[in-house]
């Protein structure tokens, strides 16, 4: 499976980013969508999405995605959810349900920072695609893509774009 992931498109999805993900199989979105409902639409229209919605996000787009998401993808159990935190700085409710879930890989948005971090104690790895947007204080705007192949994720790369 080759995935993309985005997060705090809040709105903005460019050209730029589109092309860096056209070739993934499904995309994942951490969260704070924004737009209105078109918005989250062409994004849905364009890939298969597996997402979350973010503290940004309206009410109504609550019931299209849930607050969290704990799947198998090609045997590798993940949980995702828009405020999460690294390792060693969990938020709260993110490390209760790391605990009760107790996934390979764990992925969060919200913090515009891109992250990718082992947790030993938990082993596991943590993602954090940063933002793909233009709100918040970002200097350089990030998504992700790998594969995950027999349980393993591999081949990650990154893109960045300067924020405008």
């Amino acid at each position: 499976m080759y995935v993309g992931l985005i997060s705090d498109t809040h709105g903005v999805f460019d050209s730029e980013f589109k092309d860096f993900l056209e070739p993934v199989d499904v995309l994942w979105h951490a969260g704070d969508w924004g737009g209105d409902r078109a918005f989250v639409e062409s994004i849905a229209s364009w890939k298969k999405v597996v997402g979350v919605y973010g503290n940004c996000d309206s009410h109504d787009l609550r019931y299209d995605y849930p607050g969290v998401q704990f799947f198998d993808c090609e045997g590798l159990p993940v949980l995702m959810t828009h405020i999460g935190g690294y390792p060693g700085k969990y938020d709260l409710r993110a490390q209760a349900l790391i605990e009760n879930y107790r996934p390979k890989l764990f992925v969060c948005g919200h913090s515009h920072i891109l992250k990718v971090m082992y947790d030993e104690h938990y082993q596991m790895l943590c993602l954090n695609p940063g933002a793909c947007g233009i709100q918040g204080w970002q200097q350089v705007r990030t998504a992700l893509r790998f594969k995950i192949e027999d349980s393993e994720l591999k081949d990650m790369e990154i893109f960045e774009l300067p924020r405008k």
